[in-house]
């Protein structure tokens, strides 16, 4: 790796891990997102150098849908074995069976609104003040809006109008009773920059990352993996293809990508020469051209 690029992933790491101890110092009772994506995955290695030799502070939550692959709740469970970890999972299928939301039917039904609530309901019940998460601006325009420090009402709401101003790194995380923060150490790095750093840094991470052969569908040009969870959709039929996947989450909303990337180095290749936007194979995002920003309103991390 180019000594310029060290650098440059050196003072992201420096920032990500002053916006961490900011949390740490400004909130009482913090916790920290996982979804066993990488980005998350990144973040809590940053929050382990941020307070090494200590151990990390807070608890790490997994909001559950259900839907998940099964090599990404296989690698949160060992990971946090490994490293001692507080985990916290939440289960979208418990508000579910407690009436709390309605499951949705049809060829294009998806737990992912529904983790909203159980988001909000994990972060009441536990009574955790601030919630790490591992968004990047990057990533889609509705993310472009946040702040380190994102505020929320009561209801959990966000209102882009309401953040604070963020100048010199100075960050305010003072709230009203009720109201949490979001905080988004890693807002400024890219996709780019986070496989640089797992590259250098060494980091492990789950295998969907890396290509391999799976049954996929075409669903309106994204690729589904063909999952007992997967709506089935009349004349659709399953093909087995080399994919690996840039995002991992909710198996009915999550596409994959053609693709023989089997190392991380192939992987950054990859990502140097795409012209296709990370979440582009989000099926989620494609509901409209604002959901993000709608789910983000309601609660969505």
């Amino acid at each position: 790796m180019k000594s310029y690029n060290l650098t440059h992933l050196r003072e992201l790491e420096s920032e990500s891990m002053y916006v961490i101890r900011e949390v740490a110092a400004q909130f009482e009772n913090p916790v920290l997102l996982f979804s066993g994506g990488k980005d998350s995955i990144l973040c809590l290695h940053l929050a382990r150098k941020a307070f090494y030799p200590a151990a990390v502070p807070f608890p790490i939550m997994h909001i559950d849908t259900g839907h998940n692959f099964t090599e990404t709740t296989e690698f949160r469970d060992s990971l946090a074995k490994k490293l001692d970890l507080n985990l916290i999972v939440a289960s979208v299928q418990d508000s579910i069976n407690e009436g709390k939301v309605q499951e949705e039917t049809g060829v294009n039904a998806s737990r992912i609104r529904l983790q909203t609530t159980t988001l909000l309901d994990a972060i009441e019940g536990g009574g955790f003040d601030c919630a790490i998460g591992g968004a990047r601006r990057d990533e889609e325009k509705a993310r472009a809006k946040e702040r380190f420090f994102s505020h929320r009402d009561e209801f959990g709401q966000w209102e882009p109008k309401n953040q604070r101003p963020e100048l010199w790194n100075i960050f305010n995380g003072k709230k009203n009773m009720g109201d949490h923060f979001r905080a988004f150490p890693i807002s400024n790095w890219t996709e780019m920059d986070v496989w640089q750093y797992i590259l250098h840094e060494n980091i492990p991470i789950p295998n969907l990352y890396f290509a391999h052969e799976r049954e996929m569908v075409d669903r309106n040009g994204v690729l589904l993996y063909n999952s007992d969870v997967l709506p089935n959709k009349d004349g659709e039929v399953a093909e087995k293809m080399q994919v690996r996947f840039r995002t991992i989450g909710d198996i009915t909303s999550t596409g994959a990508v053609k693709s023989s990337a089997d190392t991380l180095e192939k992987i950054i290749s990859e990502v140097a020469s795409t012209r296709v936007t990370e979440r582009g194979g989000r099926a989620d995002d494609k509901r409209s051209e604002s959901s993000m920003e709608d789910r983000k309103k309601e609660g969505y991390f």
